[in-house]
């Protein structure tokens, strides 16, 4: 898989400031410290276009990455536990929502879960509004390095038990890790298939 060339464009403080080329969009969003940035930058093949910090909550702002100048990876807010006050955790969230909702350019939208903790009532909250609004998505565990095979299948299994409960079918589910690259290939892969309409 040939490189690909990525280059920073923007961050948005809301969606009147985004990009207006019409470009196809692929954005990526998880609980605040799931390692949002850290993959995006291992998809990248990059390690420091998008930030990382140890503080959570630290993305505030719609970032946009241009990708082979045909399409862009976009960076969003995480939600959780960020140590901001409720005004700014309210602004946050209307932002995603705008920007998930309304957002013609979204293709579609990767989840990112923390593959080393049970379900999180806030990551399945999130997924229950995008299925009932209609939002295509994919769900990415993250950190799978850091658990052995045994007990990542174990987590898995118990996420996919927890997901049942609300879904027929469930969404494409992808194990990655920015420590082994695990899972770049496969994301940059549905992203071509997507482009291409195969998907």
């Amino acid at each position: 898989m040939s490189p690909l060339q990525v280059s920073f464009i923007s961050s948005a403080p809301d969606l009147s400031a985004c990009p207006s080329d019409g470009l196809p969009e692929f954005a990526f969003i998880g609980r605040s410290n799931v390692g949002k940035s850290s993959m995006i930058n291992i998809l990248a093949g990059k390690q420091k276009i998008a930030k990382v910090s140890s503080t959570p909550g630290k993305t505030r702002l719609i970032n946009h990455f241009l990708v082979d100048a045909s399409w862009y990876l976009v960076d969003l807010p995480g939600y959780g536990f960020a140590k901001i006050s409720h005004t700014e955790r309210r602004k946050i969230r209307e932002m995603i929502h705008d920007y998930i909702s309304k957002r013609k350019e979204m293709r579609c939208l990767f989840v990112l879960i923390d593959s080393r903790l049970k379900p999180q009532k806030n990551d399945l909250d999130f997924l229950s509004w995008l299925g009932e609004n209609r939002i295509p998505f994919f769900i990415l565990f993250t950190k799978t390095d850091k658990l052995s095979a045994v007990e990542l299948e174990k987590n898995l299994a118990r996420y996919k038990k927890e997901l049942k409960r609300q879904w027929e079918e469930l969404p494409l589910i992808f194990t990655t890790s920015a420590k082994t690259k695990e899972g770049k290939e496969a994301v940059i892969g549905i992203i071509q298939e997507i482009l291409e309409g195969k998907l």
